[in-house]
């Protein structure tokens, strides 16, 4: 059977519902999968395809985005099915048409407020998943601090060693990593839901002004650092921010956590898109540096 044709089977297990594909039309958007509409009689879905050995980032794409529904804080498209077929992965969501939402940004500050106050007891999450392409470990532990240092700053940098970026940014690396416990000695955060790759391209607003949130990288962490990735690629306006912190107001330590939250996206940036981001991660571990000495 064609690829579609599995799609479409897949779909009708999952809905109940008789569907055939009736056309398929490429998506834009992203750089790590292949995106498409695809339109049967009454309804429309929005497809993901990549590689067949990359299914379980579907798979916990899905498991995201139903953690994310079941907080019942902010919209997120529905997941409808994964699956292999031949030597691709899919993942099927809900199909929503997007609008400007211009008025919507307090909206989204607002009901981003209410799903960061869904909490866990520990910091991680129950599976593994990706930033990006990346794998991202979400080991549940109760130490926040190591969890930022071990599962986030710590494998990016044995990611960069290994992708070639030695000499002067893992000399910095070593010298941040042990201290970073002094951004963090008088503030204990909650393991708040997240999630966790929030830039300007993982949101939209449907038609009727519905804040939207997807491609999640999910885990339960320190809210601020969902807010510290709003700021890094900008996109976000003021009334998203004071709208947050009217809702769930931040501490005031955020100013310079922000740069270490923001310094792990950056070094996903160069292990993903290479030596461009260089610079900017080198800068930025000695912004950290210099705050701590």
């Amino acid at each position: 059977m064609s690829l579609w044709t599995d799609i479409a089977n897949s779909i009708s297990a999952a809905t109940g519902q008789a569907f055939h594909c009736h056309n398929q039309q490429a998506a834009g958007g992203g750089c790590i999968n292949r995106t498409y509409t695809v339109r049967g009689d009454t309804c429309a879905y929005f497809v993901k395809l990549n590689d067949a050995n990359l299914s379980d980032m579907f798979e916990a794409e899905a498991a995201g985005l139903n953690e994310m529904a079941a907080s019942h804080s902010i919209r997120v498209p529905a997941a409808i099915c994964s699956g292999i077929s031949g030597n691709q992965a899919f993942l099927v969501l809900e199909h929503l048409e997007f609008g400007s939402g211009n008025n919507s940004h307090d909206a989204l500050g607002q009901m981003l407020a209410q799903m960061h106050s869904h909490s866990c007891e520990r910091f991680g999450w129950y599976r593994n998943n990706t930033i990006g392409s990346t794998p991202q470990h979400n080991d549940q532990t109760n130490n926040w601090i190591s969890f930022w240092r071990d599962q986030r700053l710590g494998f990016q940098l044995q990611l960069a060693s290994h992708n070639g970026y030695n000499g002067r940014l893992q000399q910095l690396g070593e010298q941040l990593l042990p201290v970073i416990d002094a951004f963090f000695s008088d503030y204990q955060p909650n393991a708040s839901l997240l999630h966790g790759d929030l830039w300007s391209g993982n949101y939209a607003f449907t038609t009727d002004g519905t804040p939207v949130i997807f491609d999640p990288a999910v885990y339960y962490g320190d809210r601020e650092s969902d807010l510290a990735m709003t700021e890094l690629f900008g996109g976000f306006n003021s009334r998203f921010y004071q709208a947050y912190e009217a809702a769930y107001p931040l501490d005031e330590g955020y100013s310079q956590r922000k740069t270490l939250y923001n310094l792990y996206h950056v070094l996903n940036h160069l292990n993903l898109f290479g030596a461009g981001y260089l610079g900017q991660a080198e800068s930025m571990f000695g912004r950290l540096l210099s705050e701590v000495h």
